[in-house]
């Protein structure tokens, strides 16, 4: 059976432990295998789909026996797997050649799709499709060919999900494209003989699909917000802060790619904590679609993205199609780069201060990453270059570079020495009352020292309750200045705009909004100020007549302004008694202002009517946000350790692997 080089995910075989280790352990270095016979054949610029390794009837030809041989002993290993897998090497390249001519002669292209690790069988399979289909097409064909439920699967390809509704060329697919099956529920060949069972995983199923709606909807409600004004009283909501949990000011569209960013990936990394590999692909994809939206100064500069990149060779891993994904080693060099300019070459900046936006939902659900206290405090974030090794000697093993992947092991394997935390510790700092992560980032943070550690959890409590403390009062005087300004007459957006533009001074905010009269145009969509009307009252133009404005002046005003005596007041006031040349022409456009029709009161109703459900979506966002700032750098490490040794056992074992016929 064809491998990915992981190990399998979660399903409901009961296999023992001590024969899965064994059968990965085989796949694994079959896997090295093929890579080094595959890197030996470039070498000798050898092409077996051609004599005198094929014949004329595209039958295996002598010389084939004599080249696994020659190959067998330079790896030192058995001839006959090696052979065999030349063999599995030459059949798939005439496969491939006869795809292209395929291709080249009708237009209908061959699709790799790369199957569940359930499967009990060849996972890597070729498809033949027309280009010109849909996404929902092809997905169904997938399910006919392979026995899936056409509901139960989402496809992925170029590291996207594929769009149902849209053909194959729109999305651009190619020929010999690679497709990865993701399965939310298993076949009913696995559960036919429980039709109880069988229920209950199709209402899984259904389940796992509404669950990734709703993250997307919640998602969505939370980045609007965040451009929103609310009272963080009430209504909880995203926010980008630094590390030191204060809020980063940055452009309103660049903030919303980012909050969606940092919010999907954080519900990847839940879904990846409960090892619900198939759902946290897509969200961790989202997350890279959207980190791609904002600047690249930014993904440079911080750790956000690169620890994304980490986690999404993490999860393909994990679902066992690490070579379905074509860019692992771009990504992975990525990770190391934006590391090196965070920390530095040697982590020699690990000891300083950084800033790193994390996600803030509000209120009472921060995340963060909370400020570094004193040198020394990096014991941390090597977790991250321990996972970024740990990978990079996989990926290099599967690739067939074995004396690189042994170095990579071996620096992941003296990170987790340096990373271990002594069991007792973590009790004695239990008994004082911190929680198990606090307990493990402390003395990590701390070089093990239980006293110290103890300081330092107590240190970024204090910390970032008196952050949290000024941030919600500044976000309380925020929303008290809008209100004045809306008070005022002037439109929410207008009112925002002004005070950023003021960096949250009320006065200097009101004194741009009176040189400026046209911000008062920005998109009032507010029932409370969009108090429009077709013409002016002859009582509110009598009342600027009273000021001593002229009555055409005064009407012109009303009627740019709606009928806000205030605003048009202050405008003529300011303008010499005229309205400035830039509104005259609204005061006619303003008259054809629609007022509010019977259906907006039938849209606020059916709003209500979904105010459930989109409170459900958003709290479920909320539940999967963890509390500590530095979550993304907690771990036991367990499954990091069983790992290392695995697969520092694989290339350890390369050279003394004796021959067997």
């Amino acid at each position: 059976m064809k491998t990915n080089g992981g190990p399998p995910a979660a399903s409901g075989h009961s296999v023992s432990r001590d024969g899965q280790e064994r059968r990965w352990r085989r796949m694994a270095q079959k896997e090295y295998l093929q890579a080094k016979l595959t890197q030996f054949l470039r070498e000798d610029r050898i092409q077996l789909w051609k004599p005198p390794y094929t014949d004329e009837n595209k039958e295996v030809g002598l010389a084939l026996k004599d080249l696994a041989k020659k190959y067998s002993d330079k790896l030192e290993c058995c001839e006959n797997e090696v052979e065999k897998i030349m063999e599995e090497i030459r059949c798939k390249a005439i496969e491939r050649g006869t795809g292209n001519e395929h291709y080249k002669t009708t237009g209908i292209a061959t699709i790799e799709v790369f199957l569940p690790p359930r499967v009990r069988k060849d996972r890597k399979n070729r498809l033949e499709t027309r280009l010109h289909i849909t996404g929902r097409e092809l997905r169904s064909k997938i399910a006919e060919t392979f026995g899936f439920q056409e509901s139960y699967i989402k496809i992925v390809i170029n590291k996207k999900q594929l769009q149902l509704g849209r053909t194959l060329e729109e999305q651009g697919v190619t020929h010999n494209v690679k497709a990865m099956v993701l399965e939310l529920k298993q076949s009913e060949e696995d559960t036919r003989k429980n039709v109880q069972v069988e229920e209950d995983e199709q209402n899984e199923a259904k389940l796992k699909e509404k669950r990734i709606q709703r993250t997307k909807r919640g998602l969505e409600i939370l980045a609007e917000r965040a451009e929103m004004v609310v009272d963080p009283e009430t209504t909880p909501y995203l926010d980008i802060a630094n590390q030191t949990g204060r809020s980063i000011r940055m452009p309103p569209s660049e903030r919303k790619a980012l909050v969606l960013a940092m919010g999907y990936h954080e519900k990847g990394r839940a879904f990846l904590k409960r090892k619900e590999y198939g759902i946290a692909l897509p969200c961790l994809l989202d997350a890279d679609r959207y980190f791609c939206e904002c600047c690249p100064e930014l993904l440079d500069t911080v750790d956000n993205y690169a620890v994304l990149q980490l986690d999404i060779v993490w999860c393909y891993f994990r679902l066992g199609q690490l070579e379905c994904l074509d860019d692992a080693e771009k990504k992975l060099n990525l990770a190391q780069k934006c590391f090196k300019n965070c920390y530095g070459e040697n982590h020699q900046r690990l000891v300083h201060i950084k800033i790193v936006p994390e996600l803030t939902p509000v209120p009472n659900f921060i995340c963060g990453t909370p400020p570094h206290h004193g040198l020394g405090n990096c014991g941390k974030e090597k977790i991250l270059f321990l996972r970024l090794y740990l990978l990079q000697g996989i990926r290099n093993y599967l690739s067939g570079n074995g004396e690189v992947a042994c170095d990579y092991l071996s620096k992941a394997h003296q990170l987790f020495k340096e990373l271990y935390i002594d069991p007792t510790k973590v009790d004695n700092l239990l008994q004082l009352g911190f929680t198990a992560q606090e307990a493990r980032l402390g003395l990590r943070a701390c070089d093990g020292n239980v006293d110290h550690a103890a300081a330092h959890i107590t240190n970024r409590r204090e910390e970032l309750a008196q952050i949290r403390k000024e941030e919600k009062e500044k976000k309380r005087r925020r929303l008290e200045n809008i209100n004045s300004l809306k008070g005022m007459g002037y439109s929410t957006h207008a009112a925002r705009q002004a005070l950023h533009q003021a960096s949250g001074n009320l006065d200097e905010a009101l004194k741009i909004l009176v040189s400026n009269p046209q911000m008062w145009w920005l998109n009032d969509s507010d029932p409370q100020t969009n108090n429009c009307q077709e013409s002016p009252s002859q009582e509110s133009i009598n009342q600027l007549v009273y000021m001593g404005f002229e009555a055409v002046a005064a009407e012109a005003a009303l009627r740019v302004f709606r009928g806000n005596v205030q605003l048009a007041a202050q405008t003529l006031a300011h303008n010499g008694g005229s309205l400035p040349p830039d509104l005259q022409f609204s005061a006619e456009d303003s008259s054809s202002t629609p007022s509010t029709s019977p259906s907006d009161s039938a849209a606020a109703s059916s709003a209500s009517t979904d105010e459930d459900m989109e409170t459900e979506a958003v709290n479920e966002i909320l539940e999967d946000i963890p509390e500590h700032e530095e979550d993304y750098l907690d771990s036991t490490l367990e499954d990091e350790e069983i790992l290392i040794a695995e697969y520092l056992c694989y290339v350890e074992n390369i050279k003394s692997a004796t021959k067997k016929n």
